[in-house]
């Protein structure tokens, strides 16, 4: 097992087809107990029961940064340590640039860019006390093409903010010890593209990836695994693709 005797906090980890849950669940048939942090905190507590024993859900608003903090001193209370964190939670919405407004902007930056900032800084003297540390935090292709299919332009600037955010903290964190990387995935069937796509429109998507199909929790989930494992030591800084080829860099 690759994270026997290791502690991790993932955020936005309570949805039933979600990637956060699907990292928590692999995460802790690894080893590992983890602490889901929701919004909602009734959630959060079920999923975690969900893994078995040893592990703790709790109330986590990612915008804030007092609530950062509490579930931050509750999950190292908890467990003593923590040794990971996984910058999950998100939001999307499928607008034009023309129809994104003030509190749509507010919305989407503030969960998928500020949340990181937010949620790391309220770990990060935790594990910069300890030098050592695995961060990850969820991009998207988006972010690289400029454009998905469900998130608009502004889930697009977020996601290529984690992008930023993450290797400038790699960069800033490496000396204390803490690694600091980023996924991205394609179109993942999760709770957020259930039952948006017609079966025609999956196959004309699927058309342009070479796997041949979508993505799957579980897939994202094995690239987290990886990053919050010692065989990603030596690896900071670092963004790993998951998208069945959907974006191949030239």
């Amino acid at each position: 097992m690759l994270l026997t005797g290791k502690t991790a906090v993932i955020s936005g980890a309570a949805s039933p087809r979600g990637i956060g849950l699907a990292t928590a669940r692999l995460f802790a048939r690894h080893g590992a107990r983890v602490a889901i942090l929701d919004l909602d905190g009734e959630a959060a507590a079920a999923a975690a029961a969900s893994l078995g024993e040893g592990h703790a859900g709790f109330a986590c608003d990612v915008t804030d940064a007092a609530a950062c903090a509490k579930a931050a001193n509750a999950a190292i209370e908890l467990f003593g340590a923590i040794d990971i964190l996984v910058n999950n939670a998100g939001i999307t919405q499928p607008l034009k640039l023309m129809d994104i407004g003030a509190h749509d902007w507010e919305a989407v930056l503030n969960v998928n860019l500020r949340g990181v900032l937010l949620l790391s800084q309220a770990l990060v003297p935790h594990m910069r006390s300890r030098r050592c540390g695995s961060i990850a935090c969820m991009s998207s292709v988006s972010a690289q093409r400029g454009g998905g299919i469900f998130g608009g332009p502004h889930y697009s600037a977020a996601k290529a903010g984690v992008l930023g955010l993450a290797k400038a903290m790699a960069r800033e964190l490496g000396p204390d010890g803490i690694r600091v990387n980023c996924v991205a995935p394609g179109l993942i069937q999760t709770d957020i593209t259930g039952g948006k796509l017609t079966d025609q429109r999956k196959q004309e998507i699927v058309k342009d990836i070479p796997l041949g199909r979508l993505g799957e929790p579980e897939d994202v989930a094995g690239a987290f695994l990886f990053l919050a494992s010692d065989l990603s030591a030596y690896i900071t800084g670092a963004v790993i693709d998951v998208n069945g080829g959907m974006l191949i860099h030239g």
